[in-house]
């Protein structure tokens, strides 16, 4: 590696907050992962405002007058953006927030979100992004855990948050992103002159079970997901147009719909929550050249019968879920585009295993982004050999930063960040991945990888989506069981008559031990708010089945 590794990059009492909540909530520094910083773009100045930096640094002309985001209906600069976020951070210290406090964001995915964001950053405050389609009762950990009192809320999303306040009894103040700031527009604003190591966000995890996790990432954090997967995997320049679905509080949305335009000094489609073919539709119409969406959406696309690529379309990301080859290869034939795979985590900030477009294997995530390192370990943590299942550690110059959780010490482990995911590698080094931890089933003796599984049975033309797990069995210990939602043109057809079709034709695709020994039909699958499929779910309701 042509890099170091960074153990003294911590001052723990060097710090711009005056509410340092937030910093004194961080886990022990020996508990943290090694940040590993190759290259002099991934070492940044000691003071640092992520927030400054995205909107006033860049290369190529002065950003001001370029066009920064695109909603139906006006197009902000630069200059337009800027002017905003001076106004909110200027509506922030009059409302009396010092740095460090905790700002609650609860927006869709539109301008004023995203100025809202720098504002609190430029402001020297911790943005918490939080989901929009999360209920009071889902808000009110949030609340408690992170000791909110502020937050900037759109109007259609008000009514859960009230909830939630009330729920948590809390002197939480809610304003109105629609108006919020307008008091000072035209007022310029000094950006608090944070450092590199001050937090910025509380990225609170999608898939926590029992008390929420929440990650802290620092100012230099932020530019450091735009300076790796960014800037050398995608390589965006100024004139590129990004659009993507997912919403800016999910870390993938954040980097793939704020941080990383901003960052090259491109521009943005931001119109909200975007469905697939609706997503489709914008970027068409805007001449969007970057997509950014996850599996299930781009095979909701191919599935559509008005499907038709944007022909300036030049680049398409997949990631927040396992990639399947069959959506790899569909998406490839009928548009003529690679899908660039990648695996990240909110622990992670962003995605550190992938590909360039001219070096993408179908079926493989891809290798470690520059900047990053990873191997696959057995459970006494030793390095295992090429081809072998293990699991996957990574670092690079982001990590793992749990607030007030013990569970620090399961992810992180002799530096490294273990991340739940079983993966192997290739004799040159293209990490596959097989499964999560806990989505690896053993039956009768045999290890069966869900998504291995979930992959043949996506391609039988009568299936729309599929999950896999385990479900108990007496005889077998458990058996792979697929729930399917079928697509609309066999919703008439005999269910017996498919269930064995399917089955005889997973025995043609894969080893015949993996079949799918029960199947069931569902009109839809459970879901996180990042579109993730929540198999623990459809577990617990095998169990009581």
């Amino acid at each position: 590696m042509d890099g170091y590794i960074e153990r003294l990059a911590f001052h723990p009492r060097r710090t711009a907050h005056v509410d340092t909540f937030v910093r004194d909530g961080l886990p022990p520094f020996e508990q943290w992962p090694d940040l590993l910083l190759p290259g002099a773009d991934l070492r940044y100045p000691e003071r640092l405002n992520a927030g400054e930096a995205l909107l006033e640094d860049g290369a190529g002309p002065p950003k001001a007058n370029r066009a920064a985001l695109i909603e139906e209906g006006r197009v902000w600069s630069y200059g337009d953006v800027k002017r905003l976020a001076d106004a909110m951070a200027l509506a922030l210290i009059d409302a009396g927030l010092e740095p460090g406090a905790r700002v609650l964001l609860r927006t869709a995915n539109t301008p004023r979100a995203v100025a809202a964001w720098l504002a609190v950053l430029r402001a020297g405050c911790v943005a918490v992004w939080t989901m929009p389609l999360l209920r009071s009762k889902e808000l009110a950990p949030i609340l408690r855990k992170a000791e909110v009192n502020f937050a900037i809320c759109g109007a259609e999303l008000r009514d859960e948050l009230e909830m939630a306040r009330a729920n948590v009894g809390s002197g939480l103040t809610i304003a109105a992103l629609e108006t919020f700031g307008d008091a000072f527009e035209g007022a310029s604003f000094d950006p608090i002159q944070t450092y590199q190591d001050d937090p910025a966000i509380l990225a609170f995890t999608s898939g926590t079970t029992g008390e929420p996790k929440a990650c802290v990432h620092f100012h230099r954090d932020i530019l450091a997901m735009a300076d790796t997967f960014s800037k050398r995997i995608i390589a965006p320049t100024e004139n590129d147009v990004f659009i993507g679905s997912a919403p800016m509080a999910f870390t993938f949305g954040l980097g793939a719909n704020l941080v990383f335009p901003l960052r090259a000094g491109a521009t943005v489609v931001l119109d909200g929550a975007l469905s697939p073919i609706r997503l489709l539709e914008r970027a068409r119409k805007r001449q969007a050249t970057m997509m950014f969406t996850s599996p299930t959406a781009y095979k909701a696309m191919l599935a559509s019968p008005d499907f038709k690529p944007p022909p300036s379309l030049r680049l398409c990301v997949s990631a927040g879920e396992t990639l399947p080859e069959s959506t790899f290869r569909q998406w490839r034939d009928r548009t003529g585009l690679t899908l660039i795979d990648g695996i990240g985590a909110t622990e992670m900030i962003h995605i550190f295993i992938s590909a360039r477009p001219d070096e993408v294997r179908a079926g493989a995530t891809g290798r470690p982004v520059p900047g990053y390192e990873a191997k696959i370990v057995n459970d006494q943590f030793e390095e295992v050999a090429a081809e072998t299942p293990g699991r996957l550690a990574v670092r690079g110059p982001v990590g793992c930063r749990y607030f007030r959780d013990d569970r620090q010490q399961e992810y992180v482990k002799d530096g490294w960040n273990l991340t739940g995911d079983i993966y192997r590698k290739d004799a040159d080094g293209y990490f596959w991945y097989v499964s999560r931890a806990d989505d690896m089933i053993v039956s009768s003796g045999y290890n069966i990888a869900a998504p291995e599984v979930e992959d043949a049975v996506l391609s039988h033309p009568a299936v729309a989506e599929c999950a896999v797990v385990g479900a108990p069995d007496a005889e077998r210990g458990s058996v792979v069981m697929a729930v399917i939602v079928k697509r609309s043109s066999v919703l008439d057809q005999d269910e017996t008559a498919l269930v064995e079709d399917i089955q005889m034709f997973v025995k043609q695709k894969i080893a015949p031990y993996k079949y799918p020994r029960r199947i069931e039909f569902r009109d839809a699958l459970p879901k996180t708010h990042t579109g993730k499929v929540q198999r623990k779910i459809l577990r617990a309701s095998i169990q009581t089945a």
